[in-house]
Order: structure tokens, then sequence, then C-alpha cells
């Protein structure tokens, strides 16, 4: 017989967006135990569909808040739309707290070694058994099997699951530029989550999601797998590979300019002729097909690359625009913050920067790449203060002021703030 629980307290109205967007996961409370990037991403999913989503940090804070380098923009990317409250699991009294907050819970999101919140009676064993209607979400290195209790981050999984492999040029494994698997394995979590909770509106039950790095990274290059299955051959790595499609190159063009240029189709290859004047081309009838061009890139793409080295990049883009052919500029992170496209459909977002040197700035943040009724999902809670929904939080579970002063003063809690972004 399983005891059952008193409604999730009221928590404040949530900030409404603007324009109608609309929130599917309006009331729905997320707890997250996470850090770095994979958890905090599901987390942020959520949040921006818009569900309450808490972030339980240490004592001292989230480790990434502090991140140098690469790790600089971990923490205001991937917590925006969220609370924070500073608790020491490592006190009983602290483990207790966060038990009883994840009790009020629909959703628990955790990214921690296997075990490691067993010992707090905050994994889903645990927690399942008071509230069976509870989904659990657990980012994890590996699913579990052989390899379930190594120490994972992306770049290992990308070494050791072919990613780099495809990525660099063959003998220098090359991870990808960004954190695809934490990043994907995230929101394959969020995923995981949207799933379970179609199935408890059906039975009534939660149930535990698991989402992993190493499966991540053989989902994305599962398609070199396939194409060894299928062909005998082991896929080389992108820089060496046989690209099935003869025109599909960067080229370096007039002042050293660099642009992207392709024709994957008999029909694109016609148009490419036409609007570059390379009639010759066109007319070849050992170039007619696709799959001949293939096997004459060797010559080709040398051919291409003389006769385009004179034109500018900006000439390309505009005939390739007109012509409807698919072409790229080469561009930088930073370069994305003056397109013209993400400025006209919102793909940014202001956000407050919580800390740094830069803390209470506001810079721009890239919004989820779909749309609800035609609007994009934004953000209505900037990435939290540490500790700045504390007080809010425990008052919530009937904690009164004196109490949450004696858990602060004794180091059970963080810091608390008496007003919350």
């Amino acid at each position: 017989m399983t005891t059952k629980l008193p409604s999730p307290p009221q928590s404040p109205p949530e900030p409404a967006p603007a324009g109608g967007v609309p929130l599917p996961l309006l009331g729905l409370r997320v707890v997250e135990f996470t850090h770095m990037v994979m958890g905090p991403t599901c987390g942020m999913v959520l949040g921006d569909l818009g569900a309450e989503v808490i972030k339980v940090e240490p004592i001292e804070g989230e480790a990434t808040r502090r991140l140098l380098g690469a790790g600089a923009g971990f923490f205001p990317m991937f917590n925006r739309n969220k609370k924070s409250i500073g608790i020491d699991l490592r006190r009983p009294e602290g483990a207790a707290l966060a038990r009883r907050l994840a009790e009020t819970a629909d959703v628990v999101a955790e990214n921690f070694k296997p075990g490691t919140l067993v010992k707090y009676g905050l994994d889903y064993a645990s927690l399942s058994a008071r509230q069976p209607r509870l989904i659990y979400v657990s980012h994890k290195g590996f699913l579990p099997g052989p390899y379930e209790h190594r120490t994972a981050l992306d770049e290992v999984v990308q070494m050791m699951g072919g990613l780099a492999y495809m990525t660099g040029r063959p003998g220098d494994p090359l991870r990808a530029g960004t954190s695809v698997n934490d990043i994907m394995g995230g929101m394959f979590g969020a995923i995981g989550v949207l799933a379970a909770l179609i199935e408890r509106g059906i039975t009534g039950r939660g149930m535990e999601v698991q989402s992993a790095l190493f499966e991540n990274n053989v989902f994305l290059v599962g398609q070199h797998m396939l194409q060894y299955a299928v062909t005998g051959k082991p896929a080389p790595p992108m820089p060496d590979r046989v690209s099935p499609w003869a025109v599909y190159d960067v080229f370096t063009v007039k002042d050293g300019e660099q642009i992207f240029l392709s024709a994957v189709s008999d029909a694109q290859w016609g148009v490419f002729c036409r609007v570059l004047g390379f009639d010759d081309l066109a007319a070849d009838p050992e170039l007619a097909t696709n799959n001949q061009r293939v096997l004459q890139r060797a010559t080709l793409i040398p051919t291409l690359r003389q006769r385009l080295a004179t034109r500018s990049a900006q000439e390309l883009a505009a005939l390739f625009e007109q012509a409807g052919l698919p072409y790229a500029p080469i561009r930088r992170p930073e370069d994305l913050y003056d397109d013209p496209h993400l400025a006209a459909t919102g793909g940014l977002a202001e956000i407050t920067l919580p800390d740094g040197d830069k803390a209470g700035q506001s810079v721009r943040t890239a919004l989820l790449p779909l749309t609800l009724q035609g609007h994009r999902l934004g953000v209505w809670r900037d990435p939290p203060v540490f500790g700045a929904h504390t007080r809010e939080l425990l008052a919530s579970l009937g904690l009164d002021d004196a109490e949450i002063e004696r858990l602060r003063g004794a180091g059970v809690i963080a810091a608390t703030s008496t007003s919350a972004p």
C-alpha cells in the first residue's frame, strides 16, 4: 500500500510569455539534480515548454557557474527558465529537505554517476515507492551494462564511439566543435519524459527514463555503421570521404574568402553550370549524371576551384540565392549575432547573466529550434542567481522564516534571497 501524498504546493504564478506563446507543460513541476550540460539541457527543454523547473545546487553553487574558456557559456545557455535552490545533500537535514522537494515533483532529473543519489534517498526506487506517479529521468555516460560505471565525457564517447574518427582527418581524430552528445543526450531525456507523461496520463503511473552519452553517440554514427553493412567498405573520415554528391565542397575564392557550394541533383547541376557560365561542363557527356560526376571528382573539383577563384563570395552567394541552389557562407559562432534571419524570426532572446565579471549584463541566447502555433518558445525566467529561490521554495514546503534562517546559519542551505527574477 502506498502513502497518498498531498497535492504539490502552489507556487507563485510563472511569468507569462508575451504574444500568446503556447506552454504545453505549464503546471508541471520538475526538480533537477544536474550539472554541466546533459542534465541541464533536459531541464531547459522542459522549462522552455512551460514546466516549473527547480535546480537543486550544491551548497557552494554549481561548479559550471565558474568555468572558464569553452565552458563559460554552459550555465547561461542551459539553465534559463529555472529556479535555483542551494542545499547541502551531505547533511542529513539537507537530504531530507531535498526529498521533501522531490516529492512535490512530477519529474525528477539527474545526471550523477550510478548510485550517487541512492545514499541520499533520491534515487528512483526510493522516491517512486512513495510517489508512484513520479517520472524519473537519469542522464548517464552509458546505459546499464559493462561500461556503466566508467566516467564518461562528451569527448570520451566521441573518441570511443567513432564520431571523432569520422570528424577528423585520417590519423587525426577530432571531437566535434560543440557538446553534441551532451546536448542531444539531454534532448533524448526530455523526449523520454514527454513519452512517459503520455503513458502516465493513460495508466496513472510514472516510470524511469534513462539517456546516455555513449548510446547517443552510437545513434549519431549509425548511418556510417549501416554504410559499412550495406557496402562492405569502412566509412572513411569525413575529410577523406567519398561524397555521394559531385559538387559538395568549400571553395576558396577571391581575396581568400571561403564559401560552401553544392549541386546535389542533375537538375541542380544544370542550373549550377548555367548561372556560372560553365556551358562546356554542362555539355560534357561524362558529367551528365551525378554518379558520373562523382567518379570524375578528382578532376572536376580542381577545375571548379580554378574557375571560381576569381569570383567573390558575395557574387557567388547572390547567384546561388537567386537560382535556388544550396550554398553557405563560412561563419564563426559570434557572427550569428548579426544573422538577419535569426533577427527576423526571433531566434535569439535576451537573458541577464547571473555570474562572473559580466553578472547583470544582458546578452542574447539561442532558443529551441522549433515553433508552436507559429511562436518561438522564449525566455521568461533568466538563468537564476545562485540560491535566488531558496526562501520561496522552502516556504512552499511549510518552513517558516525562523526555520529557514536556522538552516542557513547551520550551512544546510545556501544564502537566500527575498526576491527572485
